[in-house]
């Protein structure tokens, strides 16, 4: 089971590692390692809350389980303070910034938990989704920038 467990942080942090990548190559506020640990972490998050109270006695006949979702409800609450902290208003210029990153890093940590639960075709599709995602944004946002300065 050990060995399942590394595979799951492995793959967490490769997806994680992918996107981070993506984030780094267009100079954004968090790049590879965020976007790496992020996913690792979350993907540890989940394993240990899954499979880490195993050994926990419970009171009762032993039908109760312990809820694996909780941990994993802390991870998308504090990812939301990563996520806020990447988030900039510019007075002088109006506009707020760092918005697409914060949701980078909290997709991150999604696409961690679901490694982490062992998801590995979801974690995948997800991932690739955001690379699309992403770059096609950035595609869309070229187009327009050279239609206004035409």
């Amino acid at each position: 089971m050990e060995y399942e467990f590394i595979l799951r942080i492995f793959v967490a942090a490769l997806l994680g590692g992918l996107i981070g990548l993506e984030r780094e190559y267009r100079a954004k506020e968090a790049g590879f390692r965020t976007h790496f640990l992020v996913a690792l972490g979350s993907a540890l998050f989940m394993i240990v809350s899954a499979y880490g109270f195993a050994d926990v006695p419970m009171r009762g006949d032993g039908a109760m389980r312990w809820d694996v979702s909780r941990i994993a409800a802390q991870v998308v609450s504090g990812i939301g303070f990563i996520g806020a902290g990447t988030i900039i208003f510019r007075k002088t210029e109006n506009v707020v910034v760092g918005l697409t990153t914060a949701a980078g890093v909290w997709v991150t940590a999604a696409i961690g938990l679901a490694c982490g639960g062992g998801m590995y075709v979801l974690s995948i599709a997800s991932t690739i989704l955001v690379l699309a995602g992403l770059e096609a944004f950035n595609f869309i946002l070229h187009k327009f920038d050279k239609h206004r300065h035409s």
